[in-house]
């Protein structure tokens, strides 16, 4: 497996334990992707769209064959199986997955960006991100995971919560 990956998953439509496990399931099976490390689960509090549950987030590392557009096409493919409808942005959702870093890539096009574009401010990004990769820089930003979880407001640090630790290890 030659290209390494950052995914984030996130839920907030029960079960949400069941989604999260799910999908890694399937990205765990699928014959291309290989899943290196998982953060723990974190709850966190809705981001833009506030009306709506608390989310469980977490990220995973991933080695990979697939492309950054074969895999975005992935983890699309998942969130469609396992539910996820697009009627409000920032809205609830069975399954989010979003590929936070692909190798050392920076780019942008209509389909996608990455790193992804919004992930820097982020704390339920960031706090699992952190867990499992402190050190990695940012292309677009030169900085690490770390210096920018030590950039987070304390109250967008309270709002990320863990739910639990290893909280998804193989069963």
């Amino acid at each position: 497996m030659d290209n390494k990956a950052y995914l984030a998953l996130g839920t907030n439509i029960e079960p949400r334990y069941e989604h999260l496990k799910h999908s890694l399931e399937i990205l765990g099976n699928h014959k291309s992707i290989k899943v290196i490390k998982k953060s723990s689960i974190y709850q966190t509090a809705p981001v833009g769209y506030t009306d709506q549950n608390d989310f469980l987030n977490m990220v995973v590392q991933i080695e990979t064959t697939l492309t950054a557009t074969e895999l975005l096409t992935n983890c699309q493919r998942i969130e469609q199986q396992l539910g996820r409808k697009r009627e409000i942005r920032f809205g609830p959702r069975t399954i989010d997955l979003d590929i936070l870093l692909y190798n050392e890539e920076n780019r942008k096009s209509e389909q996608l960006t990455i790193p992804h574009p919004r992930m820097h401010e982020r704390a339920f990004v960031l706090i699992p991100l952190e867990e499992i990769a402190p050190g990695i820089l940012l292309p677009s930003r030169g900085e690490s995971v770390r210096e920018l979880v030590n950039k987070l407001s304390k109250k967008d640090m309270k709002d990320v919560m863990i739910w639990t630790r290893n909280g998804l290890e193989d069963e």
